[in-house]
């Protein structure tokens, strides 16, 4: 029987979800919400009258004409390594180009590959390293392979190759499995810098809480501090109220504020997803005093305790680049980020399918004068 694709409820959308250990927090339907700026859609793909995978796609409008990209972030949720993709997404380009898609991106959620600690921490200090590309994996995922070449075969774009992040969700992501580790497992997993800094932090009477909608105000301000310290554009105060709204009237458990406190001093802040066994780490801010009581580790490490607590299988430490070299202002974030004991994942990436070819080059140069 044919596979086919239509609009479905987001009640729907959400049931199939909750059957599944993960599943990207961008897929859910809470997420349309937060990026109410965009046209959204749930989709359902069947076969016959069996729900067998879903999506939240997100449609941007071109300037000034009613045509639309297609937007798919870390998704569709599809059984990937076993889906033929030649059933599966021939009915999903027809139907978002009914809605209007001059283009479709879509991220695949397939692992490629990993490296472990080991791996990463060898390459970090072999100074004619200066790529994870260069590095043996300690894990390659052979279906992975077959998805490439079938997205090939069937007009869509790979990745672009390239240094640093990607327009789009990230390539390279740092994620710490948990399935079947106590806390304790996990401590003694860390690196003694990590664990040092856990103990300092405790040492020094840094508390972590969690907080509410209402401690927003204050994660923000050390957020803005945070942004323009590091220099990146800040999100306003505004995106955080909708975005924990949204999450946690889907789930009162998707989404969690939490707070370090040292002596009624705000030293860090952070908030913390979950979808089924899969839980990340999203926004992270911390304060440019008092950094020597490492607030920021004991946040992190009440969110690890807590998403074992939780049963998930993996704690998600979100982008990283594909860089080891030393010289790179990137490579301070794999080099905090392999303390906790984990392991580098490269994913498929974003793809691209242009269905208009004319306004999808228009948009992507529009895109790019905006920066």
């Amino acid at each position: 029987m044919a596979i086919t694709v239509r609009t479905i409820p987001a009640s729907q959308h959400l049931d199939f979800l909750t059957t599944l250990r993960s599943a990207s927090f961008l897929q859910t339907p809470a997420w349309a919400k937060v990026k109410s700026e965009w046209r959204n859609e749930s989709l359902g793909w069947f076969d016959g009258d069996t729900l067998v995978g879903v999506a939240l796609v997100l449609y941007r409008q071109i300037p000034k004409v009613k045509r639309f990209l297609a937007y798919v972030p870390e998704g569709p949720v599809l059984d990937w390594e076993k889906a033929d993709l030649a059933a599966y997404l021939p009915p999903f380009v027809s139907h978002v180009k009914h809605q209007g898609a001059f283009g479709v991106r879509m991220g695949p959620p397939v692992i490629v590959r990993r490296w472990g600690t080991r791996a990463i921490k060898d390459a970090l200090a072999d100074e004619s390293v200066t790529s994870l590309r260069q590095v043996e994996p300690d894990e390659t995922n052979i279906a992975a392979a077959r998805v490439y070449n079938d997205l090939r075969s069937l007009g869509w774009h790979p990745p672009k190759s390239g240094e640093g992040f990607a327009a789009g969700q990230p390539e390279y992501n740092f994620q710490l499995p948990l399935a079947g580790r106590t806390p304790d497992d996990v401590l003694k997993g860390m690196n003694q810098l990590w664990r040092r800094n856990i103990k300092k932090a405790d040492k020094a009477g840094v508390t972590v809480r969690r907080g509410t909608i209402d401690d927003l105000p204050a994660f923000h301000g050390l957020y803005a501090e945070t942004a323009k310290r590091d220099g990146f554009t800040p999100r306003p105060l505004a995106y955080f109220r909708t975005m924990m709204e949204a999450m946690q009237s889907e789930d009162p458990d998707r989404i969690h504020l939490y707070l370090a406190e040292h002596e009624g001093d705000l030293v860090a802040s952070t908030t913390w997803v979950r979808v089924g066994t899969h839980t990340w780490y999203s926004y992270g801010a911390s304060s440019t005093d008092k950094r020597e009581v490492r607030g920021s580790n004991a946040i992190q490490w009440r969110m690890i305790q807590d998403a074992i607590a939780a049963g998930a299988d993996v704690y998600d430490l979100r982008g990283i680049t594909d860089s080891v070299d030393k010289k790179d202002p990137h490579v301070g974030l794999i080099e905090f980020k392999v303390g906790t004991g984990g392991e580098a994942v490269e994913y498929l990436g974003e793809w691209d399918l242009p269905i208009n070819r004319v306004l999808y080059t228009a948009f992507d140069l529009y895109m790019k004068r905006r920066g």
